[in-house]
């Protein structure tokens, strides 16, 4: 039965929500310079319109995932296809560096290993990176929320 509250509910709102982030992770991908196979037209998962998940094809080996991005209500972010083989454990990779990131903001210092932003305002943005790590990683942990995604 269809819940007339969402308006997600509506496959047309979906899809006009999709192409809207698969154009955010696209533009996002290309600001960072990562080199793809391409993003399908639909998210490997996704909790309309909070967050979505997409698979990023290899350019070294195509037809297979190189990279999963996030996009939503959070930022863009990709983890390597190494590090996750399915868009629960991107998430969960994703969430806990945010963690990690949100963690180093807080104390006005820089991540060894990577960035989020520009750094004029971390330790203002650090509680809103961690508690978007904190309701990704409940969701990992909910297993209603993937069914067969998982």
């Amino acid at each position: 039965m269809e819940d007339r509250d969402d308006p997600y509910a509506d496959p047309e709102v979906e899809a006009r929500w999709f192409a809207e982030q698969r154009n955010d992770v696209l533009d996002y991908l290309m600001q960072e310079g990562v080199s793809h196979g391409g993003v399908p037209e639909a998210p490997a998962w996704s909790a309309s319109p909070y967050v979505s998940v997409w698979r990023v094809g290899s350019v070294k080996t195509p037809a297979t995932v190189g990279w999963w991005a996030i996009c939503g209500d959070c930022p863009c972010d990709y983890v390597s296809a190494a590090d996750a083989s399915n868009p629960r454990e991107a998430i969960k990779a994703i969430a806990s560096l945010w963690q990690e990131k949100a963690a180093f903001m807080a104390r006005g210092e820089t991540h060894p290993t990577f960035v989020i932003g520009l750094g004029e305002s971390d330790e203002e943005l650090a509680p809103l990176l961690s508690s978007r790590a904190e309701l990704l990683l409940e969701w990992v942990e909910d297993d209603d929320a993937w069914g067969d995604e998982s």
